[in-house]
């Protein structure tokens, strides 16, 4: 762990010393804030600059958020389940189960399931919300008062780097990870958010180092109805990766045999904030592109397309506010992806692994993202490994 601690700023703890000059100044900027915690910011092994605040941060703070610490994809991150299958159970070519995940699952940015019968049935398991932020106010809030796109867009994907993976571990067994969040709803319910808090540090003549670090105050109407909106989101979210789970399990079992699941699902956010106390202190933590790694917790580590993934165990480092990264992270941006790279090295670099390789997904190509084994090595002192799954089918939603 290296600490840069400048004059009347709250210090920054890296994971890492690959980070872009963009990221560290995003950093610099938000520990400027008189509401950061006084133990800083903490910055995860995958770090890299992002819109609005840094991916890869954990901000804890005492009497503010940034909802762009957040994001908009609220709730976003990962399900994994270990099957009792195994390696020698599947078929030679797993391109039928690719195209029925893919039917079976709406994908892409407008990704939706129509049909009466599925609409009704997804509305009932739409998260009720609390006495603040109920469901109705919520839709009503995105939009969407019916809930038409709220129901059409659970179990559904999204693109970018979504995904869903059949992967083996270090013992064959077969394993079903998948990465979606909160979809339109979440993205609609974040902006507006980011909004509000532009709109009111405005209106107080507050003075940012950067003005999307717009932040929302405590005790605050609109503090109040974030905190409830973005738990609604969070729940949204975990719904639509167990919908969409339910969906890939039907799938293998039709394409290949029934079995059973050996072990309990594992979800975590990686896009959140939830209330918790660190260094003595009630703090609300913010996660961007980290998930939680208390001592116990399990977590999912995704690589890239043609990299490995893990499962890990939180060691429950203070330093980190228990937290650890949640994936490789970006070593550039999409652009420079599709300048640097072309199809064949897409399929090159996922040789092996039943996916598409076109155009469309060429932005996502694994040398777009950092060494996911060096992320892992900067991190021993947060997760421990404990199982090591690597893909043999991969569904994106371009």
């Amino acid at each position: 762990m290296k600490v840069i601690h400048e004059e009347g700023s709250r210090p920054i703890k890296l994971w890492t010393d690959d980070i872009e000059e963009g990221a560290l100044q995003q950093l610099k900027n938000a520990a400027k804030l008189p509401f950061i915690a006084k133990n800083g910011i903490a910055a995860m092994p995958d770090v890299h600059w992002g819109i609005g605040a840094t991916i890869g941060s954990v901000i804890a703070t005492t009497r503010a958020i940034i909802p762009s610490a957040v994001g908009v994809d609220i709730g976003c991150g990962m399900v994994a389940v270990r099957t009792s299958l195994t390696a020698s159970h599947l078929p030679d070519s797993l391109l039928d189960l690719r195209n029925q995940i893919e039917r079976n699952i709406p994908l892409g940015p407008g990704g939706r399931h129509n049909g009466d019968a599925i609409l009704s049935k997804h509305f009932d398991r739409l998260p009720r919300g609390d006495k603040r932020w109920g469901l109705p106010l919520i839709l009503g809030a995105a939009g969407d008062e019916g809930g038409k796109r709220a129901a059409s867009q659970l179990g559904t994907l999204g693109s970018g780097n979504h995904f869903i993976e059949i992967c083996l571990d270090e013992a064959q067994a077969v394993w079903v990870m998948l990465h979606s969040g909160s979809r339109g709803t979440g993205n609609i319910i974040g902006r507006q958010f980011m909004e509000t808090a532009k709109v009111q540090c405005e209106r107080y003549f507050i003075q940012l180092p950067d003005r999307d670090l717009a932040y929302l105050v405590n005790g605050t109407q609109e503090f109040e109805d974030y905190i409830s909106a973005v738990s609604w989101c969070q729940d949204y979210a975990m719904e639509n990766r167990r919908v969409m789970m339910e969906t890939v399990l039907a799938a293998l079992e039709c394409r290949v045999k029934p079995f059973t699941l050996t072990m309990n699902a594992i979800q975590c956010h990686h896009n959140y904030v939830e209330r918790e106390n660190h260094f003595g202190q009630n703090v609300y933590v913010t996660r961007k592109g980290a998930i939680r790694a208390r001592v116990g917790d399990l977590g999912i580590i995704p690589g890239s397309m043609g990299q490995r993934s893990y499962i890990v165990e939180g060691l429950g480092n203070p330093e980190s506010y228990c937290s650890c990264s949640h994936g490789a992270g970006r070593a550039m941006g999409r652009k420079e992806a599709r300048k640097r790279f072309t199809v064949a090295d897409l399929e090159a670099q996922t040789a092996g692994v039943e996916c598409r390789k076109d155009d469309a997904v060429l932005d996502e190509i694994p040398s777009s993202y950092k060494d996911i084994d060096v992320v892992m090595a900067n991190q021993k002192d947060l997760v421990k490994v404990l199982h090591t799954l690597k893909a043999v089918c991969c569904v994106k939603g371009a």
